[in-house]
């Protein structure tokens, strides 16, 4: 017995030791970082504990608010795991109102919205496009339904109509990774433009096609070949339910042709194009139009009901929309769950309502609200301020969940360490867990903001700084 014992104090003084050694090290790194050229006018946070004791390694202006870009999406990720659940699932209904009189329905088709940010979505056998519409399709086809008289309702009365957060720029709105949620949400709300650059720098692009296609929006193109291997350099703006749009910027040239992908300016005429496509193909004729909760209430009319079901779809669990939030750092999927946590909790799915219920489920669990200053659940806005104390905080709380297995899973590996990065304009961030060799475990989160130059110089430098902790 006391052979173990002394075994088990030998390996927490040498715990300890390590850990000491390890904070020692890391701040000699951080005076050499911050005396570097790239940080003459930035301001850097690092904050590390030992993850079993909650015990301090470092802390560098843990306390100062800075923009965390997508380091934010671990707070949203936690809250929701904890709030809706792992295994919770969105449920879009298909229903109509009206009779079925022999192949026509004289009435309405109604799809009741739920704030799915998965329906459409390629990245799930169970909720690609064509297998959504194949189902609808068929039912109708089950009930020999070939004529629809009336109007094809998307019901997102209890969703408010902005999709875009508060705080998000103009030059990131346009552009994929720009697509809020909304209460209607279809092919991750995100549409593709395949371009053909011309042979020589300076060249015009042209514009082939774009899927889904936009029928009510027109894109100008104002594009321009830049060098070969030059990448994307492009950006899209163009609102919400916006008309016209203005593509700008460059892509490579010696290729022949180039993607790049905006976000869907309206949800709805993208979904009503694919379901008329879809209806052709199968005979079926809508003699109404398109129609959300919002005509209805701007006209004082009534919203209709459907007071029958046709079916159901439901989302994948949580847990595995988290893994795609994560790993893949999908903006959508983070203003989703803050809309849905408001829907859940108030009944009506609002991103102001939503942030405030996860700052208050924060502030329950020692966090300050004046250290998770917040307009959006994904990071995206510049506008965040998010203390790296309160980044470490939301990890530590995560290990003590049952959840935990699955939300360790979701983070990405980078450079060797489970860790969520995060990155806009003058923003680097990395927040995560480290195992060294000698099996001590970190939790730490790790900002700078406002630095000069490269921002893949930055994030080396960021690398080589936790690369001491392993």
């Amino acid at each position: 017995m006391m052979k173990i014992w002394t075994a088990v104090v030998l390996c927490f003084f040498y715990s300890a030791g390590s850990a000491q050694n390890a904070g020692l090290k890391i701040g000699q790194a951080v005076k050499i970082l911050e005396a570097d050229l790239q940080m003459k006018h930035a301001m850097l946070s690092l904050y590390i504990v030992d993850s079993k004791t909650g015990k301090v390694v470092f802390d560098k202006n843990a306390q100062v608010g800075l923009a965390p870009a997508s380091s934010l999406k671990v707070v949203t990720s936690a809250a929701a795991m904890e709030l809706l659940g792992k295994d919770y699932r969105y449920q879009t209904e298909f229903g109509y109102d009206g009779n079925i009189e022999g192949n026509i329905l004289k009435g309405n088709l109604f799809v009741k919205v739920s704030g799915d940010p998965t329906l459409g979505s390629w990245r799930w056998d169970s909720s690609k496009a064509e297998i959504i519409l194949d189902q609808l399709t068929a039912t109708l086809r089950a009930n020999n339904i070939t004529v629809i008289t009336g109007n094809l309702i998307i019901d997102d009365s209890k969703w408010e109509t902005q999709a875009t957060p508060r705080g998000w720029t103009w030059e990131d709105i346009g552009n994929y990774y720009g697509a809020g949620a909304r209460g209607f949400n279809w092919h991750e709300n995100q549409y593709d433009l395949m371009l053909a650059p011309g042979k020589n720098e300076g060249d015009s692009v042209k514009i082939l096609w774009t899927d889904p296609e936009l029928q009510a929006s027109v894109l100008v193109n104002e594009l321009k070949t830049g060098r070969p291997g030059s990448g994307d350099n492009t950006v899209i703006y163009l609102p919400e339910d916006g008309v016209i749009g203005y593509v700008r910027g460059t892509v490579p040239a010696a290729v022949s042709t180039f993607r790049i992908s905006g976000s869907m300016p309206n949800t709805s005429n993208a979904f009503t194009n694919a379901v008329e496509k879809s209806f052709l193909n199968n005979n079926i004729h809508l003699a109404g139009r398109t129609k959300n909760a919002v005509i209805y209430f701007t006209n004082n009319e009534k919203l209709p009901v459907a007071a029958n079901h046709f079916f159901s779809v439901h989302s994948p669990p949580l847990d595995s929309i988290n893994y795609w939030f994560l790993q893949k750092s999908v903006n959508l999927f983070g203003e989703a769950f803050v809309k849905t946590i408001a829907f859940e909790k108030t009944g009506y799915g609002s991103a102001d309502s939503g942030i405030s219920i996860i700052k208050e489920f924060w502030k329950e669990r020692g966090i300050e609200s004046s250290a998770l200053k917040i307009t959006d659940g994904s990071g995206l806005s510049p506008a965040n301020r998010v203390t790296t104390h309160t980044l470490v905080t939301v990890m530590q709380y995560a290990r003590k969940q049952s959840w935990f297995a699955s939300f360790y899973n979701a983070l990405p590996l980078q450079n060797g360490i489970k860790m969520k990065s995060g990155y806009i304009g003058g923003v680097r961030s990395y927040t995560g867990y480290i195992k060294s060799r000698s099996g001590t475990a970190y939790t730490f989160s790790f900002i700078i903001n406002n630095f000069d130059g490269s921002p893949g110089a930055v994030r080396e430098k960021m690398w080589k700084l936790l690369d001491i902790l392993k």
